[in-house]
């Protein structure tokens, strides 16, 4: 069949991609920007790329008019606090993309939302679930609660907080209710919904067997993973304390830790199971879920990582696309240049940079400057990246975003997504007679801007140095 695929660079989309891949289907991608689609060459050569804008003004004609089937995978619960109007918006502009294109079928992943009362975030997926009702199309919406998998937000955020602390004072919400499902099951659903007649205009719970309180998923974690975890209950944490303790303790920024502590004071349980009966699955267990993640993150095969998305990044309302283009004026600049001894291993070094293998050279300093961006609401060196050897334009890396990363040219281009008084970008390329050149390049912001570069110079000077010397030598 020919499938559409909207938000095929997000979590759920990446893995919704290859897995349709390796089962035979067309498929067609709509994403906002093609070069943020984190695919291989060999994979990208077999799909078709349309970037579009949801939340802009819609335009003719640009999907096929074949289409059989389509994903609606768009989320926009990012760090801004108009997630909600975003989200009907883009809901409201797919239903007319889709309009007269005789698509038999759209498949849409939401939330459960069997309480009363819910949070902004799942009210909007309520919202967005009417709105395509109302669509040219026999809509089957999949309620999921907590996403276990490698990448997850939920699984990452679990394994934040059990890695770092064995000890734990938790607020009241860690008693509340849900039922966690595994990404592969997840992914089982919502392939296995496809042109099922029964779910035509239908809304379905999916989730997992077990119902567990968040304080049993961080116990049953540990165990997992043999970490000492001793976990104290108070009721006095407010909302805004708790979402203080998740912004420093895990890779989340602040707007989407309020966002997360709303939801988590909310039951998601399954009380709708007609789905088994329907798409009959051997469901994974919570245990079984966590060692399969595991499995992925040791073998280096993490496909996607929620931290990669816009939702972790400071510009998320930005088309990060303009930021390709280092400007040459009005810039502050500082230039490193040194030959490569062995130019393929020096390349080997850029392309596996920060993560957990940090930045070469005074990694504490790196770390104190990362705490730093932390205190000023800042992302932080948490998110660390993706994978240690493969990037791609739009992952994340540490406190600096991918914009160009092309292994032919031996190019890579960061730029700064930490709390700066003005704009940051990092540059590595190796040309032809070897020479690493290491750019550092600062479009400062009025008075703030001048100064703080001015007062970062000797460290500049000290750890760009430090670090292009163990880029360029021999040592593996």
């Amino acid at each position: 069949m020919k499938i559409l695929i909207t938000g095929a660079n997000g979590y759920i989309g990446m893995r919704l991609l290859t897995k349709l891949l390796d089962e035979g289907h067309d498929l067609v991608c709509a994403v906002r920007s093609a070069d943020r689609l984190s695919l291989n060459k060999s994979l990208k050569s077999k799909v078709k790329i349309i970037e579009v804008d949801f939340l802009k003004s819609v335009k003719s004609n640009i999907f096929p008019d074949d289409i059989d089937v389509a994903y609606y995978l768009l989320h926009s619960m990012s760090s801004s606090s108009d997630f909600s109007s975003a989200e009907e918006k883009t809901a409201l502009n797919f239903n007319t993309y889709l309009k007269g294109l005789n698509v038999k079928q759209v498949i849409y992943l939401s939330g459960i939302i069997n309480e009363e009362e819910l949070s902004e975030h799942l009210s909007s997926r309520k919202n967005v679930e009417e709105i395509l009702y109302k669509g040219d199309f026999k809509l089957t919406v999949l309620r999921a609660g907590i996403i276990v998998g490698s990448g997850s937000a939920s699984f990452e955020i679990l394994r934040d907080l059990c890695e770092k602390l064995p000890l734990m004072i938790t607020p009241r919400w860690v008693q509340t209710k849900c039922q966690p499902i595994a990404i592969r099951d997840v992914l089982n659903y919502l392939v296995g919904v496809i042109h099922k007649k029964e779910c035509f205009n239908e809304s379905f719970d999916i989730a997992g067997d077990e119902i567990l309180t968040y304080q049993d998923m961080m116990k049953i974690y540990a165990e997992v993973r043999n970490l000492p975890l001793k976990i104290i209950n108070v009721p006095v944490m407010t909302p805004r304390l708790s979402s203080y303790w998740l912004y420093f303790v895990t890779a989340t920024s602040y707007r989407l830790a309020v966002n997360l502590v709303n939801s988590m004071k909310v039951e998601v349980v399954a009380k709708d199971k007609r789905i088994k009966s329907i798409v009959k699955i051997k469901t994974t267990s919570y245990r079984k879920a966590i060692k399969l993640a595991f499995a992925k993150i040791e073998q280096n095969e993490v496909i996607s990582s929620w931290k990669d998305s816009k939702i972790s990044s400071r510009y998320n309302k930005k088309d990060l696309n303009k930021f390709i283009k280092v400007p040459k004026y009005g810039c502050l600049k500082d230039h490193q240049l040194m030959r490569a001894k062995n130019p393929e291993l020096a390349l080997e070094k850029i392309w596996s940079i920060g993560g957990k293998k940090g930045w070469y050279y005074a990694n504490f300093l790196w770390r104190v400057r990362g705490f730093i961006d932390k205190l000023f609401g800042g992302v932080g060196l948490r998110r660390g990246r993706t994978n240690p050897a493969k990037l791609y334009p739009g992952d994340s890396l540490d406190f600096w975003r991918v914009l160009l990363a092309d292994r032919s040219e031996k190019r890579l281009l960061l730029f700064a997504e930490m709390k700066i008084p003005g704009e940051a970008w990092l540059e590595f390329y190796i040309d032809d007679e070897n020479l690493v050149h290491q750019n550092a390049t600062f479009r400062p912001r009025g008075l703030a801007g001048r100064l703080y570069w001015f007062s970062m110079l000797p460290f500049h000077f000290f750890i760009f140095r430090g670090m292009l010397n163990k880029i360029t030598s021999t040592e593996v």
